[in-house]
């Protein structure tokens, strides 16, 4: 069933999504955006749930690009935008409450003009737990953002762009379970590997259990990730088990 229109009007804002097989989570991510955006925008790589019917019925536009990359899928999907302005989420994100509010307010000013990029803060959810801390990143930027050629990891092409923090944040649901978790951690870790290589990069021994060791340290230890319990344990062994993966992958295709 489709969304009524909002009551509010929507800001000069292109709503840009990547996805495959998100039928389950793209509603949620759409409509947090759906009164803020003028349109929004779903970059589909092959689908073969309801992703496609559950976005249009979410209003959005939906195009068909196979597999590029993430790089390279995202700067397509950024080329489609009718705005000046991009407001850029995954699947498996969506705006937090107030967020909307703030930023009307930096457009209303006129204060969204003064850089090129606006840093919103990523707060991740795991199984249902909201973990401390958070990750600021690019996510309301001009027209024409551009990533970095890369595999996996994607960076955005900074050179020339002014960027600037925005007291707002977007909610992110890390996996639909603990095996989802790890099986994504290890797909990355491939994915990363084969890119360091062909960087000409190399691992030794030691590189993976002194980089995991290190992640525990500043993320679980310096950084409060323990206060989260049980499951901040979890995820961030996982996540440095991800570190000793990639360092593991990369002695291998070496």
């Amino acid at each position: 069933m489709s969304i009524p229109a909002p009551a509010i009007a929507p800001l000069p804002i292109s709503g840009v999504v990547i996805t495959k097989n998100e039928g389950d989570r793209i509603g949620r991510c759409l409509d947090s955006m759906r009164g803020l955006c003028a349109e929004l925008i779903v970059v589909d790589s092959g689908s073969t749930d309801d992703t496609v019917a559950v976005a249009t019925a979410h209003g959005a536009r939906v195009v068909h690009q196979d597999w590029l990359g993430y790089a390279a899928q995202k700067t397509f999907a950024n080329t489609l935008a009718a705005h000046d302005w991009l407001l850029l989420l995954d699947a498996d994100e969506w705006l937090s409450p107030g967020t909307e509010a703030t930023i009307r307010t930096l457009f209303a000013d006129g204060r969204v003009e003064t850089a090129d990029a606006w840093l919103l803060t990523r707060r991740n959810w795991f199984l249902g737990h909201r973990l401390r801390g958070g990750e600021p990143m690019e996510r309301l930027v001009r027209a024409g953002w551009r990533y970095l050629p890369s595999q996996v990891h994607e960076r955005p092409d900074l050179e020339g762009k002014t960027v600037a923090k925005l007291d707002a944040d977007f909610e992110h649901d890390t996996s639909r379970s603990h095996a989802e978790h790890v099986t994504k951690l290890s797909k990355y870790a491939a994915l990363w590997a084969q890119q360091r290589y062909d960087a000409g990069k190399r691992a030794n021994a030691l590189d993976g259990p002194l980089h995991a060791a290190a992640y525990l340290l500043k993320q679980y230890l310096l950084r409060g990730a323990f206060l989260d319990g049980a499951p901040g344990w979890r995820f961030h062994k996982a996540q440095a088990g991800y570190v000793l993966e990639k360092y593991r992958r990369l002695r291998a295709v070496s």
